[in-house]
């Protein structure tokens, strides 16, 4: 166990192990005071990811205070159990601060407990136990915009009697889905009301097994039982509603209790000025929050619409999402008609499927029959809606055009070529970010109908994505299913995963997995050609490849209005700030 006993006589905080806190925006916990003091003296544990300091056991709130702002640089130290927080913050009101968040706690029984810990259908829960754990920690958080762990400081305590990492793996993948940590309070504090804690519960938001969260937590509770600790203590947002009923749900109540931390870059949001941002969606929020961070005025315009002004020092610049000012009027008209784009691309010898506008239904028809199977899409479209994939009969080409068509403007016929779904995002005219997008698809229980189990996975996928992602229930779908031998109202056995889309589009569902190390050399020229050629500095485009780090490949489409938010942990929010605000970097 690592834990480093301050000599207040030094004013410093001694060779404390390298950690960050991977602490949630979504989900922080922190543990609230027990009534009595334990023993030991400024008592300080490093959990891996920053410095949990056990208030109780400072002589005083000047040498709390102090301890806290020995904080390393992208670090997050929580000072818990604190007793009388104003004195705290009074001896350093410009650097710390009351964190805002509601302090719950679990009685735990033994006997009432004992197995509690059995975990959701197609979820497995274990222990830590290789360093490829530690990195797999590290993806998640970074999908939940936390702060990384040091693979070094987790290593070096995983035996250690105070912490547990667990960590959920989906049973049909090996993937692993989820992770928590607890900490022991008595072997790490020496806590006389035996108390235990609940840090840092993260859960891919892209997992099609529900429960990973759940499981983790009762895994924990019933751990702690075991050994006989009192309450499981854990602190979560205010306005985290969904986290909250979570809790609720496990058993966990609402208590009083203190937490203190440094003010820092990681959670400026919680002590910064009260801007209104709840209106904004995921793509405006990461960008505005990175904004934010780096001391950049942000004025909401119109949220709903995701735009934003920018300020610093004179120096502004209007958004919507991730569409700047940066971005002509050229260069929008290229991208918005999937005509014009590629009649772009090709004119630089750049590769991209053949193309009809569709009119003539019988030249549509020989089209296809000449390429055997096509795509049609609406050639203003956007987010993948109208989008019919794979076509090749007669009477399902009819009613892609009419489905397209209902979204406005001219209708795309497309040569359907094969491959991965590959978004490459350019950002000032260089790739920062490649991810392949996989269609929507449900893993069946043996009793629900696939109807069931796609809104299930919505609720699943809104929930993380806020509101952005659903897969409909249309005549595509139905297609799809169809396709397949399967109706929406087919029972699928258990463990059986059906795709229900053709289409990898976030919005209808799809998932996103970054492959940016992988790109092949030839893919990331081909994005930064295109990006040059259509004289746009930020832009998603999207590929057909058979594989990232393979040269072969087709650019179906430019996005003028590129999601960032789906490309964790590529650092895009950063480089887009860079681009408009490069003074800041």
């Amino acid at each position: 166990m690592n834990v480093v006993r301050l000599d207040p006589s030094t004013h410093g905080i001694g060779p404390v192990d390298s950690g960050a806190l991977a602490n949630a925006p979504q989900d922080k916990a922190a543990a609230f005071r027990p009534a009595a003091q334990a023993g030991g003296r400024n008592i300080v544990l490093d959990c891996g990811w920053g410095r949990l300091l056990y208030g109780p056991s400072f002589e005083s709130p000047a040498a709390l205070a102090q301890a806290l702002l020995q904080e390393l640089p992208e670090r997050r130290d929580i000072a818990l159990y604190v007793d009388a927080p104003q004195l705290v913050l009074a001896e350093a009101p410009s650097e710390l601060f009351l964190d805002p968040s509601l302090v719950f706690r679990r009685e735990l029984d033994p006997e009432a407990d004992l197995g509690i810990d059995l975990p959701a259908p197609g979820i497995v829960i274990r222990p830590l136990a290789t360093r490829a754990d530690i990195a797999a920690i590290n993806r998640l958080y970074a999908t939940r915009r936390m702060v990384p762990l040091d693979p070094g400081v987790v290593w070096e305590q995983r035996h250690s009697e105070s912490m547990l990492y667990l960590l959920a793996e989906d049973e049909r993948t090996g993937d692993v889905i989820g992770s928590v940590l607890g900490i022991d309070h008595v072997s790490a504090f020496g806590d006389p009301h035996g108390g235990s804690s609940l840090w840092c519960l993260a859960v891919d938001p892209q997992t099609r097994v529900s429960g990973a969260g759940q499981s983790l937590t009762r895994h924990l509770i019933a751990h702690f039982a075991r050994r006989g600790r009192k309450f499981l203590d854990l602190s979560v947002l205010h306005d985290n509603e969904h986290a909250i009923g979570l809790y609720e749900k496990l058993g966990f109540r609402q208590v009083p209790g203190f937490v203190v931390k440094h003010k820092n870059s990681i959670n400026q949001r919680l002590f910064v000025d009260n801007v209104d941002l709840s209106g904004l969606n995921p793509y405006a929020r990461l960008i505005v929050d990175e904004a934010r961070r780096r001391g950049i005025s942000v004025e909401v315009i119109d949220a709903a619409a995701g735009i934003f002004k920018l300020r610093h020092f004179g120096h502004e610049m209007l958004c919507r999402e991730s569409l700047t000012e940066l971005t002509g009027g050229v260069a929008m008209t290229w991208c918005q008609d999937k005509v014009l784009t590629l009649r772009r691309l090709a004119s630089i010898g750049l590769r991209v499927p053949r193309q009809r506008t569709a009119g003539d239904f019988a030249a549509d028809l020989a089209f296809m029959r000449e390429c055997g199977s096509v795509v049609v899409k609406p050639a203003l479209g956007e987010q993948g809606r109208g989008i019919s994939v794979d076509v090749r009969e007669e009477a399902h080409l009819a009613q892609a055009i009419e489905r397209a068509a209902k979204e406005g403007g001219h209708v795309v016929v497309e040569e359907f070529c094969a491959g991965q779904d590959l978004r490459i995002v350019v950002i000032g005219y260089k790739v920062v970010a490649a991810a392949i997008r996989r269609p929507a698809e449900v893993v069946g229980d043996g009793s629900s109908t696939i109807a069931q189990l796609i809104e299930h996975q919505s609720a699943r996928r809104a929930a993380a994505t806020g509101g952005e992602s659903r897969i409909p229930v249309d005549a595509e779908t139905e297609r799809c299913l169809a396709g397949q031998g399967l109706a929406l109202d087919t029972v699928l056995e258990e463990g059986r995963a059906v795709k229900v889309r053709k289409t990898a589009n976030l919005h209808t569902g799809g998932t996103i997995h970054d492959v940016t190390e992988q790109l092949h050399p030839a893919l990331r020229e081909a994005a930064e050609t295109a990006a040059r050629a259509l004289r746009i500095p930020v832009v998603g485009l999207d590929f057909l490849v058979p594989s990232p780090d393979q040269p072969e490949h087709v650019i179906i489409e430019a996005n003028e209005r590129p999601g960032l938010a789906n490309h964790e942990p590529q650092p895009t929010a950063q480089r887009f700030i860079d681009l408009l605000f490069p003074f800041t970097a």
